[in-house]
């Protein structure tokens, strides 16, 4: 892959990942509640699950999606149901302190990879790194698999990069979280914003057709 089109992969991949959207809502607010070592079964499936679903886009699927509106609208319905369903379970936690265990079952490894999938915005977003950086372009017969190799990799890395960063974030808030003058309060109202956040996010995405931020 020319250095070009590297940098310009690399530019794309850091606004895509770094900026606030469902896996980072969601891992953020499991690392608050659980810690660290609870979000990283989460930050280890975006990427895997990501990593699934452009595979499947390179291999076919993501045209058939793309040229199917019924498709598409039956991906937007059950991204924006799964979404809002994380959602509400958020907004449900229990309202215990920050720094203790919780007997609620965080999200895992499972339920990160299946995000992915149902995520309309992140179909799209393969389709765009597929159509301008995985497809050979007039000469260069043969290349595409070390291309799609090379994006399967920059965005693994960025992936798991993102997401760790977002849930060293929220292990960082844990001890603010626990604190204040009633126990449980602040966590209380930071898991309901999240929720928020995460349900506006779900909304939000009945709109979208092309890759966006987040």
């Amino acid at each position: 892959m020319p250095l070009n089109e590297l940098l310009a992969l690399l530019l794309l991949a850091t606004t895509m990942t770094f900026t606030p959207g469902p896996n980072t809502v969601l891992v953020t607010a499991l690392a608050a509640r659980h810690g660290l070592r609870a979000a990283l079964p989460f930050c280890l499936a975006v990427p895997s699950g990501w990593l699934l679903l452009m595979a499947a886009v390179a291999s076919g699927v993501g045209a058939l999606v793309a040229a199917e509106p019924a498709l598409r609208g039956a991906l937007k319905l059950l991204g924006l149901a799964y979404l809002l369903s994380l959602a509400w379970r958020l907004a449900r936690a229990e309202a215990g302190p920050a720094a203790t265990p919780t007997r609620e079952q965080p999200l895992g490894y499972r339920e990160g990879v299946l995000l992915q999938f149902l995520n309309l915005k992140a179909w799209m977003f393969a389709l765009t790194l597929s159509a301008g950086w995985v497809l050979p372009r007039p000469g260069e017969e043969g290349t595409a698999l070390p291309r799609l190799l090379t994006v399967l990799a920059v965005m693994a890395f960025y992936g798991f990069g993102s997401n760790f960063s977002y849930a060293v974030l929220g292990a960082a808030l844990r001890g603010w979280l626990a604190g204040g003058p009633v126990p449980g309060r602040r966590m209380r109202r930071f898991n309901r914003v999240s929720a928020l956040l995460l349900a506006l996010t779900a909304l939000w995405m009945l709109r979208f057709d092309g890759p966006v931020p987040g």
